[in-house]
């Protein structure tokens, strides 16, 4: 199997697409303040799938997975104080909302099949 094979990974690289199109948007003051720090927890969620991937070991394959968790949490969070100081349309919010709680519940699938004995890791 191969890393862009996962829709886990596609679809976080997907979010780290859709945030950076919203973020390059908006002005130098909101780019600055606020949207490297959304864009670096969203960019987050695939770099740590990708790294813990690539490490060729359970353990640390599954680190990574919670990694990539955390920041998918922080994204949300960020996503929230953006809507919140009317950076992001309501349509746009729950859109992208939508798409962190389906990556979040296959992120946590995936972990549960990482964490399954004899399951083929990184193969």
């Amino acid at each position: 199997m191969r890393l862009e094979d996962l829709q886990i990974y596609q679809l976080a690289m997907r979010l780290g697409e859709d945030v950076w199109q919203i973020v390059s948007e908006w002005n130098y003051w909101n780019k600055e303040a606020f949207g490297k720090q959304l864009l670096r927890a969203a960019d987050s969620v695939s770099a740590n799938l990708a790294e813990g991937f690539g490490r060729y070991h359970l353990k640390d394959n599954l680190n990574f997975c919670y990694y990539s968790r955390g920041s998918l949490k922080e994204t949300i969070t960020w996503l929230t104080k953006a809507y919140n100081r009317n950076l992001l349309s309501k349509e746009k919010f729950e859109e992208l909302t939508q798409l962190c709680n389906t990556l979040s519940i296959k992120l946590n699938n995936y972990i549960k099949t990482l964490r399954t004995p004899n399951f083929p890791v990184n193969k």
